[in-house]
């Protein structure tokens, strides 16, 4: 949502503050409106890696059994 804002926000030697001036611009300088927008994007960027996450391991587990040594398919091979 902000990466563009902060990315073109090149005079903040930290990236924390890069960060914060952008919610706080994009809030119209609300800063409670600015800490809920950021507690958001965190919590939503969160979940979606918890999903990534999950769905790498259900393709890794999934590999191992399609490869378990003494299956049905490997005797028939």
């Amino acid at each position: 949502m902000l990466t563009q804002a902060i990315a073109t926000r090149e005079d903040h030697a930290c990236p924390v503050e890069a960060i914060s001036a952008a919610y706080l611009g994009f809030a119209g300088g609300d800063a409670g409106i600015a800490l809920r927008c950021a507690v958001a994007d965190a919590l939503s960027d969160l979940m979606d890696a918890e999903r990534r996450t999950r769905e790498r391991s259900r393709l890794i587990s999934r590999g191992y059994v399609r490869e378990a040594p003494g299956t049905e398919d490997d005797r028939a091979s």
